[in-house]
């Protein structure tokens, strides 16, 4: 995470000239986990559709305890649910800085415009950033009134996203210096409790459809803690938690496509009774079906992996005598040795403690079994028609510039050692898949020392 601070004077309305000092802290989400805030991803509270919606969303649970109204703004109309990648991005911006143990933390947040386009994927042209003021003014002009998190002094909360937005410009060059977002105080308190964020896919914003990211957002809520059983939910239920403009019927058909392709990042999609009048939908995350297809039918339980590699300081000794092939694992890690998504996407300290001690011993075990075997018997192994394969290591995957910025950022570490891991969370979880490898090993490498720099004393 980059920070940058620009002064510049500008013009105000009444002549006066006033000297501003922006303090930019930029999140790289190659970096930053997405976090999204929880207890609006299973509820109606944005349009489903890019037309302009008019008519409120009116939504009571079946229970009666929780109610929604959403009013959308005559000129502007309701704010969107492509509108709330905006909200995810704040999210996942506030949720960093209060894991690092920033202070002061405020509901005003300092971005800059094209940072925050290119990290939602919407691109970065005129008209991407036409998208984000039309954006902006809904979030800010639709009103939400709620019960949700309400107490015995406060019986409903009104709220808008967001209460303003201000963006700044250099008078002489008219060149953007970035914005200042204010959050909702409804919607920063619920974000500065841990409890209330979720993490979810980079890929999500590459959903297309927006009943397909609400559900997407909703089977996160429901299915994340339920492991294998899932959550399952009713047609008519769903529709109403969606606040879907479509009929009951046309709403099914499409949730039938859905689940047809199948293609929602980290959830897996099963219709239950189909063809009857009352079809249900089940929701399972996609690393619970995997855990329970490994099972041993005997025992119901994952077979034990065998001990793997792990990033390590690099030592003389590590970095001239590096493991061969044979050290490396065959296959990924259950998903208690893998680094799981939902709690965090990189190793922490705790852990990195107990697998550098384990490192050691792998480093020696493989040592000893290289020695036994002579190179010349090494060599007799492959055929001399085939190809020997080239090594797969930091320097012959990342290319010169991105080793160079990696080792100049987080000096210390075994990179080879440090890909292997970073390769073995990738399998374990393949819906992670970067599309750019080197950045997103630089973003994995640079927040794996920020945590363990620590651990480099001494060695």
């Amino acid at each position: 995470m980059g920070e940058i601070v620009k002064k510049t004077i500008t013009a105000m309305p009444d002549g006066r000239r006033v000297q501003f000092e922006m303090f930019f802290t930029l999140p790289d989400f190659s970096d930053v986990s997405l976090r999204d805030y929880q207890e609006t991803m299973q509820r109606p509270f944005f349009s489903l559709s890019k037309k302009k919606r008019l008519k409120p969303i009116e939504y009571v649970s079946p229970d009666k305890s929780v109610t929604v109204h959403v009013s959308p703004n005559p000129a502007y109309g309701m704010a969107t649910i492509w509108d709330a990648d905006i909200m995810i991005y704040l999210a996942s911006h506030l949720n960093e800085l209060r894991e690092r143990g920033e202070n002061d933390l405020s509901p005003t947040i300092r971005v800059q415009p094209g940072d925050l386009l290119k990290r939602i994927c919407w691109g970065v042209s005129g008209r991407a950033y036409e998208r984000l003021v039309g954006a902006l003014d809904r979030l800010q002009a639709t009103t939400i009134k709620t019960n949700i998190r309400a107490n015995s002094k406060t019986r409903e909360t009104t709220f808008s996203w967001i209460d303003s937005y201000t963006h700044l410009v250099d008078e002489r060059t008219q060149r953007s210096l970035g914005m200042e977002i204010t959050l909702s105080k409804w919607f920063f308190d619920g974000v500065m409790d841990k409890r209330n964020v979720l993490a979810i896919s980079p890929l999500y914003f590459e959903i297309t459809s927006g009943l397909g990211k609400w559900l997407y957002r909703a089977s996160r809520k429901h299915a994340g803690g339920n492991g294998a059983a899932g959550f399952t939910i009713g047609f008519e239920t769903l529709h109403q938690k969606s606040g879907s403009e479509s009929s009951l019927p046309s709403f099914k058909n499409k949730i039938l496509e859905l689940a047809r392709a199948n293609a929602l990042p980290d959830i897996h999609l099963e219709v239950i009774g189909a063809e009857t009048p009352r079809p249900k939908l089940k929701m399972v995350m996609r690393r619970h079906l995997e855990d329970k297809a490994s099972c041993n039918p005997a025992t119901g339980k994952p077979p034990s992996p065998s001990p793997s590699p792990s990033p390590s300081p690099r030592s003389p000794q590590a970095t001239s005598r590096r493991p061969g092939p044979s050290a490396l694992p065959a296959a990924a890690p259950s998903e208690r040795d893998a680094p799981s998504r939902e709690d965090v996407e990189f190793i922490d300290a705790s852990l990195m403690r107990s697998l550098i001690n384990r490192t050691t011993e792998n480093l020696a075990s493989s040592e000893r079994a290289n020695r036994k075997a002579s190179p010349a018997h090494r060599e007799a192994e492959l055929p001399r028609s085939v190809a020997r394969p080239v090594a797969r290591t930091a320097k012959t995957v990342l290319g010169e510039a991105t080793l160079m910025a990696i080792e100049a950022e987080c000096p210390g570490w075994d990179l080879d050692a440090l890909m292997a891991q970073f390769d073995l969370f990738l399998n374990a979880n393949p819906d992670e898949l970067p599309r750019n490898y080197a950045v997103r090993f630089h973003g994995f490498v640079r927040k794996h020392h920020e945590r363990n720099k620590h651990l480099l004393r001494g060695v």
